[in-house]
């Protein structure tokens, strides 16, 4: 997006005061009451439109994405930008106003503190009126960021497989679950997407050859798609590393199936697994070092943890006899993953790097697969099956606020969480 306008006020109002810090993490924390009144239109201060309410909504329906805001129902105030605030319990509101132009849509935003009176935050956009959104969940991130140290995620993508057409096709949608559009049109199958790490490029596997091949495909006009592996057999489950120079990806072209590393052409560069059982789902630590990875070297699928630079393996899980699908948080301190528990369903787990105890995330009934974790480490978006009804589903990391992502007909699987968008 191509922000035209020039920021705002930036920091509090008056004397200089500390940035303000919420400690979400803390066991003692509980959420924030926030206030987003209804948008107004500058040419109509008066008036309550449809497009402020719009925009109202989905300013307060990304902050609370975040899990830390409750946001006090416009009802209670009839939507307006002023009222008694500590009547309501308001720590802070988040008040916008706009104007459309011949030139577009100017956009502007604030944060303010009730306690102190202060605004701590201002925007303003100037942008084409279809880039609303952008601006708002732009605002929204840069919000988390002035309240926690750390920069929202609602400007993140889900890439997914759905059966929406009849086949399995990769789908993305905006973290929020607007603009659901579909990337591939094989009509045959297609599995496992996977972001870059500049969020430039998406890769797959598609079976649309007769052969589970590796394409790329830019996520900047989703029409520029290359092969960048046609190998004989798998070529399967791609891993960027962190630095997106290699990938790391499942080859059977040697009958057994291991991990290999390639570059983003395609070319080999370094084999990691040898014939041990079937190696496959790599995952990369956030520092590159390390890959965790699925292997039935055992006899079981199990999760192994791989040093990159000298090969040395060491299994981590141990408790149930099908663990799969590892996902390595993006602050390194846990991986998450698919077990099969007691019942004989299908949960998702959280375990450390170095093996231990797991720690089971869903407790509740149906088949949880796929974990993928969100940019800030914090949440995770995982496939859920259960009443013969396959969605996608996120759960904070505490295993808190489970709730469906979307509603889309057919059935969606294996998710995967972008990184965050560029500022």
């Amino acid at each position: 997006m191509i922000l035209v306008g020039l920021s705002l006020l930036l920091g509090f109002a008056g004397p200089a005061r500390a940035i303000v810090y919420l400690d979400i993490t803390s066991a003692n924390f509980r959420k924030v009451k926030v206030a987003v009144p209804y948008f107004v239109d500058k040419k109509q201060p008066a008036v309550i439109n449809d497009g402020g309410k719009k925009m109202a909504d989905l300013m307060g329906r990304a902050l609370a994405f975040h899990g830390f805001m409750e946001i006090i129902d416009p009802s209670a105030y009839g939507g307006s930008q002023t009222w008694d605030w500590p009547s309501l319990g308001a720590e802070f509101t988040v008040l916008g106003q706009y104007e459309i132009t011949a030139e577009g849509l100017i956009l502007e935003m604030r944060l303010n503190e009730i306690q102190s009176g202060h605004m701590i935050l201002g925007r303003k956009y100037q942008v084409p009126v279809s880039k609303y959104q952008e601006c708002i969940k732009k605002f929204c991130d840069e919000v988390i960021l002035k309240l926690t140290g750390e920069r929202g995620i609602s400007q993140s993508q889900i890439a997914f497989v759905s059966t929406a057409t009849g086949h399995k096709e990769i789908w993305l949608a905006d973290v929020l679950g607007d603009n659901i559009r579909q990337v591939t049109d094989h009509e045959y199958l297609a599995v496992a997407p996977r972001f870059s790490p500049d969020n430039k490029w998406l890769a797959y596997t598609s079976y649309h050859r007769n052969n589970p091949n590796l394409y790329i495909t830019a996520l900047s006009t989703l029409r520029t798609t290359r092969a960048i592996s046609r190998r004989k057999g798998l070529n399967m489950a791609p891993a960027w590393s962190p630095d997106g120079s290699v990938i790391a990806i499942t080859l059977s072209k040697a009958t057994n199936p291991d991990i290999y590393l390639i570059d983003i052409n395609g070319n080999e560069l370094r084999r990691l697994t040898n014939g041990e059982g079937i190696n496959v789902s790599p995952s990369w630590s956030p520092d590159g070092k390390k890959l965790a990875f699925v292997s039935d070297r055992s006899g079981t699928p199990q999760i192994y943890v791989m040093d990159v630079a000298t090969k040395a393996v060491h299994r981590i899980t141990y408790v149930g006899n099908e663990n799969t699908t590892p996902s390595w948080s993006p602050k390194g301190d846990w991986i998450a993953y698919t077990g099969r528990v007691s019942g004989n369903t299908h949960q998702i787990l959280l375990i450390k790097p170095d093996g231990g105890t797991p720690v089971q995330l869903t407790q509740t009934a149906g088949d949880y697969e796929s974990p993928s974790w969100s940019p800030d480490g914090r949440q995770l978006v995982f496939s859920r099956k259960r009443n013969n009804k396959q969605e996608l589903c996120v759960i904070f990391k505490n295993g808190m606020g489970l709730r469906p992502l979307f509603n889309l007909r057919g059935a969606q699987s294996m998710p995967q969480w972008s990184p965050r968008q560029d500022l």
